[in-house]
């Protein structure tokens, strides 16, 4: 059987205003006359996650529908997430072992990375206040709309690169760490001095952020004046004016800037460093809220844990075309077993019969351009 959910909306700050944003439009399709047109709308959330937790419509007493909490229905009918596989995913717990979103990004999210599971237990248990949960992250985005983000480390010739070509990444990194990787970059030890090179820049003091960022907004506005930005220059630029003065804004030249074509995908494996800058997708991943922040955010900033969990990996980003099933179906593929994304795209008109899933499933359906 099928049934409707009711589902969490996140106002976040950087979330896209009104009906300029996907999830506002979801929301008002699903509710109608539910959004405020002055509004920011971020995130749409579909689970069981208890800080944003999704209700079931189903029929009550005399054919009428009644609404519940989606977390209390699964433990009065266990059997309809899937078997004993998908509990034991959830620690025995009746609940859904994923979380399920659609973003809409109008600056950029902070720079950011979640903890592997052993991590964020020792983090749940030492401060559950921030870290609310102590299960891992990982996650698969897929575009929806044409989408910019950073996603882990640039290859070590290229950071070396961005260290001799822009100074105010140089000022803030300091240069003994900066001569430091260059010395190294091509070694065994690139990882290591990475870690040195990357904690050296997110623990720049403030009086030098200030002044390099400020240096860096007025040169690359110059440089936008005179036509002669680079698209890494243009992803920094358009961070000193989301967010003056912060220590990320020279991170384009440390992580790797990609853009997403709708339907392409991007896996974020535990302890990688990323942040989406623009655009709207669906993103799934493991029913946990853990953030380590360090830039870019109003938030709490753990500076000191996220370079301490990074894993230095250096080179392309993991980006997951697809494995297209038919003519209809594409297949995300994750090397985690807490979740599956599959992409349906139907022609107008058109008919597609889903397959049956093995487990419990969430479908969202979607009106590309309406």
């Amino acid at each position: 059987p099928m049934y409707r959910l009711v589902c969490k909306v996140q106002n976040y700050a950087w979330g896209k205003v009104g009906l300029e944003s996907e999830v506002a439009k979801l929301k008002e399709a699903a509710e109608p006359g539910s959004t405020d047109a002055a509004a920011p709308y971020a995130e749409y959330w579909f689970g069981t996650h208890p800080n944003g937790p999704s209700s079931i419509v189903v029929p009550g007493e005399g054919g009428a529908e009644e609404v519940v909490p989606l977390q209390d229905w699964l433990k009065a009918h266990p059997e309809e997430l899937g078997g004993e596989r998908v509990i034991a995913l959830c620690e025995g717990d009746a609940a859904l072992p994923y979380l399920f979103k659609v973003l809409s990004i109008g600056k950029a999210l902070s720079i950011q990375a979640h903890p592997a599971k052993e991590r964020a237990s020792i983090l749940h248990a030492e401060r559950p206040d921030v870290y609310k949960d102590g299960n891992h992250k990982p996650e698969m985005t897929c575009a929806l709309t044409p989408m910019d983000a950073m996603c882990g480390f640039r290859a070590a010739g290229e950071i070396a690169a961005n260290l001799a070509a822009v100074p105010e990444l140089r000022a803030m990194c300091g240069e003994e760490a900066a001569a430091a990787f260059e010395a190294a970059a091509d070694g065994d030890g690139a990882s290591a001095a990475l870690k040195a090179l990357f904690t050296s820049y997110m623990t720049c003091s403030a009086d030098v952020v200030a002044a390099q960022s400020a240096a860096l907004a007025a040169r690359l506005s110059a440089a936008e004046e005179a036509g002669a930005l680079s698209e890494t220059d243009a992803h920094a630029l358009r961070l000193t004016r989301e967010y003056p003065g912060d220590v990320g804004v020279v991170a384009p030249y440390v992580l790797n800037c990609v853009t997403l074509s709708p339907g392409d995908g991007l896996f974020l494996a535990a302890n990688e460093p990323h942040a989406y800058m623009s655009g709207d997708c669906f993103e799934i991943m493991a029913c946990s809220d853990n953030v380590v922040r360090a830039g870019l955010t109003p938030k709490l900033r753990d500076t000191d844990t996220l370079c301490d969990i990074l894993t230095y990996r250096m080179g392309d980003p993991d980006v997951v075309p697809g494995d297209d099933v038919d003519a209809c179906l594409r297949n995300y593929i994750v090397p985690v077993p807490e979740f599956q994304l599959q992409r349906v795209t139907v022609p107008a008109g058109g008919e597609y019969a889903l397959p049956a899933p093995p487990s419990a499933a969430i479908i969202v359906v979607y009106a590309a351009g309406e």
